[in-house]
């Protein structure tokens, strides 16, 4: 069957819906960019009383449940309580702070493994929480199974992040060093609308190649059908050996020779670690010392004439004049030892 022809206005009207869908979702995109940048110095208006005339609609509640011997004590202490809550409580009811509560006491299973990862979040005497909470703007308690955080959104991110990461097994020290990094990056107008990767560390996992071996290895025996093989009982072996057919006198005499033999064993042992003492030590060998080589013989006229010919070459160097004076010294001392 052919289909009818579509009336020549159809086309048209394909194009101008086509028109109007292309031109909504430029002024949504449009929409969406201004909303996003937000202009330096802006902040919101403050929430009063004027804006809600009525007051509160809601209310919530809780209880909890203590022993009857801690009464008196939470009675004494209560005001203690309201007075330092009064400083702090109110920062909650602010506009532009919130509160975030994150659970970690299911993110671990081993017990040890979930205490240490939550005392790298305080860190040595509290440096580390402290630390965090310099950067984010933001106040942290880590109490039992929960990570308390009070302060900005912007902050109350970066903690969640980081404690979510320690739970993870990554050291809170690399988010810390990213947050300061960030910090010093904002103040520089130039670099806000620029991406800021180029700048932030990038940490890489190690993976060891070689597996830690366990020190006692279990080794799996091969599976066989057949059970083990019954072990002999006491019986078996009398008869196999020969003494289940043996009086009690024999038995009793056998048994004798063999603690005697096992005596005199232990008895010869004994006296060959006292003779050990009496040993004397191994002496080292006697060097004797090595007679002059008579190779090389002293040749004593090739000496004496090398020294003659030094005095000759001596003489030789001096003027006439200077041997002759020499020669008249040498003439006047034997005359006066004369």
């Amino acid at each position: 069957m052919a289909e009818p022809p579509e009336p020549a206005g159809a086309g048209a009207q394909q194009k101008e819906k086509q028109k109007n869908k292309t031109k909504k979702k430029a002024a949504t995109a449009v929409g969406e960019s201004e909303l996003l940048t937000v202009p330096d110095g802006w902040k919101e208006p403050p929430f009063t009383r004027e804006d809600n005339p009525k007051g509160l609609l809601e209310e919530s509640s809780f209880a909890t449940l203590f022993p009857k011997y801690r009464e008196a004590y939470l009675k004494e202490c209560w005001p203690l309580v309201q007075k330092a809550l009064s400083e702090h409580a109110v920062r909650i009811l602010q506009d532009d702070i919130a509160c975030d509560i994150i659970k970690i006491g299911s993110l671990v299973r081993k017990r040890d493994t979930f205490i240490k990862r939550r005392g790298r979040l305080l860190g040595p005497k509290g440096s580390t929480l402290k630390a965090l909470e310099l950067l984010t703007n933001c106040y942290i308690m880590v109490q039992g199974n929960t990570v308390s955080a009070l302060g900005p959104f912007s902050g109350l991110k970066e903690v969640r992040k980081v404690v979510l990461d320690t739970m993870k097994n990554i050291h809170p020290i690399y988010n810390i060093k990213t947050l300061m990094i960030k910090r010093e990056l904002s103040k520089d107008p130039e670099l806000r609308s620029q991406s800021w990767e180029r700048f932030l560390p990038k940490f890489k996992r190690k993976n060891l190649k070689k597996r830690k071996e366990p020190k006692k290895k279990n080794t799996k025996k091969e599976y066989t059908p057949f059970p083990p093989p019954q072990p002999e009982s006491q019986i078996d072996k009398e008869l196999a050996s020969g003494e289940y057919f043996l009086k009690e006198r024999q038995k009793k005499r056998k048994q004798v020779q063999e603690i005697k033999a096992k005596q005199a064993d232990a008895v010869k042992k004994r006296q060959e670690e006292r003779n050990k003492a009496f040993i004397p030590p191994m002496e080292k060998p006697v060097v004797k010392a090595k007679k002059a080589s008579t190779e090389k013989k002293i040749d004593i006229e090739a000496i004496k004439e090398k020294v003659k010919n030094a005095k000759k070459k001596k003489l030789g160097a001096l003027p006439v004049e200077e041997v002759k004076l020499k020669m008249a010294a040498d003439e006047k001392k034997k005359k006066k030892k004369k």
